[in-house]
């Protein structure tokens, strides 16, 4: 039986005691707000006395700030799943499916049975070095297949799914993208790389924010942690002469106005996936981001953008507004020819028969136009970087390139480009210099 011989000390409100061979307290904190009544706070599970009492002390200074978290035997686990259901419905989809794959994939089989308010910095830090040094959790197929092929190009389809362990539509796609260059790079073997425990750090930082909102969390413990450093490098882009070289192979392609408009305003895959008939305003040469659709999770979701900011009005060329009415007719053909058989979703780009495409369909095309082009490799995204570089190198405001992006800010448009584009900052110096000093250097003191 625990002994409970309860000990007080003059000035410290509450008690102490023994409860086996450990030590607990327990004060009485503010009113309930519904029953009036003061509810009792205990924990218990210390080395000494003296260990009870400043525990005490410090959660009972916590109470005016609103700080004081009621102790729980919640474990991580046990909060993430909780957490998941919320941020499903609070936050982009993309972004929620993108959390729960990196939670379950690197925090929740490392310390995911450790209870929630048993996490502090130096778990969270080496946490860090753990995913670092031995985290990779899952098989790399990419890298697997391509080993084989390298090896022995003879090797069919059927084959190297058998051997690997994938279907035999995966095995082809991956043949096929071996043999025109678009070749993996190799993986750590144990490890994974900073820049994705940088995004679980990202991850973490908000679930454990929100803990602290729910009163789960005191602090949040990855504050003061510091994750690895991802070194930023050029991105993949495109010349205006290589841009003018796929639009020219995808002339003919029944989604040729989609690569006109990713090349004259950045938009990003989800937008133009999700653009609506009804958001053109060709008269006005403009159109209005307000829809998207993007896979999460393995299914498509209907959305409104990530943010506010990609929420916008966007000004089109005259060029894109003679494409898109070009294929704006296209589609009044199509629905004629399917009359009551067609799926009129109201979207910009669809099928003949007016079903929506699937947002991964549209990089395989996009990806077998560039193999046919015979231009750099690089990813359909790297088309809307490759916009924004062509952007700020011809002189537009960063903050027309910013708005027109939809980012946040100024500041986030130009630290995402400033390794593509030295030139700028040279002519920032030479444009600040020319206000106000002389000419001739000669004439400075004379």
């Amino acid at each position: 039986m625990s002994r409970q011989k309860k000990n007080s000390r003059r000035g410290d409100p509450g008690s102490v005691f023994q409860r086996g061979n450990k030590w607990a307290y327990k004060f009485y904190g503010d009113p309930d707000p519904l029953t009036g009544k003061n509810k009792p706070i205990t924990r218990s599970g210390f080395e000494t006395e003296d260990d009870a009492w400043e525990a005490m002390r410090e959660a009972r200074s916590a109470i005016p700030a609103g700080k004081h978290v009621q102790p729980a035997r919640r474990t991580v686990t046990q909060f993430f799943e909780e957490w998941f259901r919320y941020v499903r419905t609070s936050t982009e989809a993309t972004t929620a499916a993108n959390y729960e794959a990196h939670a379950r994939a690197y925090v929740l089989p490392w310390i995911g049975q450790r209870q929630l308010q048993d996490i502090k910095p130096p778990v969270v830090a080496a946490l860090y070095q753990q995913l670092l040094s031995s985290g990779r959790r899952k098989r790399d197929t990419n890298w697997e297949m391509y080993q084989i092929w390298k090896t022995h190009q003879e090797v069919s389809a059927t084959e190297l799914a058998e051997k690997v362990g994938i279907t035999y539509a995966g095995a082809r796609k991956a043949i096929r993208r071996y043999e025109v260059g678009r070749v993996p790079q190799a993986a750590a073997l144990a490890g994974i790389a900073p820049k994705t425990v940088k995004t679980v750090h990202i991850m973490l930082g908000s679930a454990f924010t929100t803990a602290m909102v729910w009163r789960y969390l005191g602090a949040n413990p990855t504050v003061g942690v510091k994750p690895p450093t991802v070194l930023k490098k050029p991105h993949r882009t495109w010349t205006p002469a290589q841009m003018t070289r796929f639009l020219e192979i995808a002339r003919g392609d029944r989604f040729y106005a989609l690569w006109v408009l990713v090349a004259t305003t950045g938009m990003r895959r989800s937008e133009l996936c999700g653009l609506r008939v009804d958001a053109l305003d060709l008269t006005a040469a403009s159109l209005r981001m307000a829809s998207t659709r993007v896979v999460a999770g393995g299914s498509v979701e209907d959305g409104d953008g990530k943010t506010i900011g990609s929420r916008r009005l966007l000004s089109l060329d005259k060029f894109t507004v003679a494409v898109l009415r070009e294929h704006l007719a296209h589609l009044d053909s199509n629905r004629k020819e399917w009359g009551q058989a067609y799926q009129d979703h109201g979207l910009v780009f669809c099928w003949e028969d007016g079903r929506p495409i699937y947002p991964d369909t549209i990089t395989e095309m996009f990806n077998s136009l560039v193999d046919r082009a015979g231009v750099p490799l690089i990813k359909l995204h790297d088309v809307r970087h490759t916009y924004a570089t062509v952007a700020l190198r011809s002189g537009v405001h960063p903050k027309i390139v910013s708005s027109r992006l939809g980012h946040s800010t100024v500041a986030f448009t130009l630290d995402l480009y400033t390794a593509d584009i030295p030139g700028l900052d040279r002519q920032a110096a030479e444009d600040i210099s020319g206000l106000f000093l002389p000419p001739d250097p000669k004439e400075v003191g004379g």
